[in-house]
């Protein structure tokens, strides 16, 4: 149930490790399975338009179904069955792979912003953006400040608003902050943080402060919420609006795992809950759940969390628990530079810029429960 990463590879890995059992995808998303990075990034500028995780026949060569425009509205565990409407699907093994939604803003005039998660909504962007004489991107997470770069390397004025006064700055500390506002700045793009939108008119935005900003295009990146109402109907064990696994993707139901945005799964090695939204994390994730789930050998979520993000042409890198840090210390390099974030004397989290070396070696040392190889401030 679900056409990105983790429903992708929960099939494959269900095939791997089953080659008779029919396996099913049930997704509510109108076109093949696709690839999210590029979507704020290479694809919103039109730099691609191959975003495909396969080509067609990937699916039936492996007989894997997909049945597309299915958005699943209620789960019947005991009788196990999935709803698409008023219709019935049975099955013996159920992987809950739903995702997360974009959470649109609750503020007057707040149905006029685009949003952006789905290949449908990058599209209708893009499409926008060919005749928009300048845009707002309100919110400062990775989506908002990909897809303001993105816009600004398109020639597209763009001004990202957002009520933290550096983007990411409770996230990655203010340092860090710091360097990804220069980042943004550099494509282009204007940074306005410290300020909220009340309001979006015909015209633009209107901010908290009384400064109005002109505008034909405005994209919402103000989080997502996980897909997991049907799984709490059904009585599954919820905790922070997702779906509880343990390190093997099983929910609290016989027969029935989860991964994901909409999974908050326990982790082997850090030895509790985590709730992830990276893509390569949602990959291994269903990687695991449909092995789990074809009786194959237990695997575990063990591999340190992280992702990549491009802002215009730079890559940032980070792997960390996500739950937090005591002390963090900037390390620049001639052209970059390495963020070491400690909790308990052991480092906890790794943020680079041209700096592969210190990422494989944080990578390590977190899943070692080791000191950062700098003194902390």
């Amino acid at each position: 149930m679900g056409s990105g990463p983790a429903g992708v590879a929960a099939a494959e890995s269900f095939r791997e490790h089953d080659a008779a059992t029919p396996v099913q995808i049930l997704t509510a998303d109108i076109d093949m399975p696709y690839a999210r990075p590029p979507l704020s990034k290479e694809y919103l500028r039109g730099q691609t338009d191959d975003v495909a995780l396969h080509p067609a026949q990937w699916f039936a060569d492996r007989a894997i179904e997909i049945t597309r425009g299915a958005g699943v509205n209620r789960l019947d565990l005991v009788e196990h069955a999935v709803f698409v409407g008023a219709q019935r699907h049975a099955f013996d093994r159920l992987i809950l792979a739903s995702g997360a939604a974009p959470t649109a803003p609750s503020i007057p005039g707040g149905q006029r912003a685009r949003l952006l998660r789905s290949l449908a909504d990058a599209s209708a962007l893009r499409d926008s953006a060919h005749d928009a004489d300048s845009a707002v991107v309100i919110g400062s997470g990775f989506i908002g400040c990909e897809a303001a770069a993105s816009l600004a390397l398109r020639g597209v004025p763009v001004t990202l608003v957002a009520p933290e006064p550096l983007p990411q700055e409770k996230r990655l500390g203010t340092a860090a902050a710091e360097r990804l506002r220069d980042l943004v700045n550099e494509t282009g793009a204007r940074h306005v943080g410290g300020v909220t939108v009340k309001e979006i008119t015909e015209t633009g935005v209107r901010l908290d402060n009384g400064v109005t900003i002109d505008s034909d295009l405005v994209l919402a990146a103000t989080g997502v919420t996980p897909q997991s109402r049907a799984a709490a109907k059904a009585g599954l064990q919820i905790r922070e609006s997702r779906i509880v696994v343990g390190s093997d993707m099983s929910t609290s139901a016989p027969d029935v795992y989860a991964a994901g945005d909409v999974a908050l799964a326990r982790h082997e090695v850090a030895g509790r809950h985590l709730a992830i939204e990276h893509w390569q994390d949602a990959t291994d994730q269903g990687a695991i759940a449909g092995a789990c789930a074809a009786a194959a050998s237990p695997t575990k979520w063990s591999g340190v969390p992280g992702f990549w993000t491009s802002i215009g042409e730079a890559t940032l890198k980070y792997h960390a628990w996500g739950d937090g840090y005591e002390r963090s210390r900037m390390i620049n390099h001639l052209d970059g530079f390495t963020v070491w974030y400690e909790s308990g004397n052991v480092t906890v989290g790794v943020l680079t810029y041209n700096a592969d070396d210190d990422y494989d070696r944080g990578e390590r040392l977190i899943a070692e429960r080791q000191p950062p190889p700098v003194a902390m401030a």
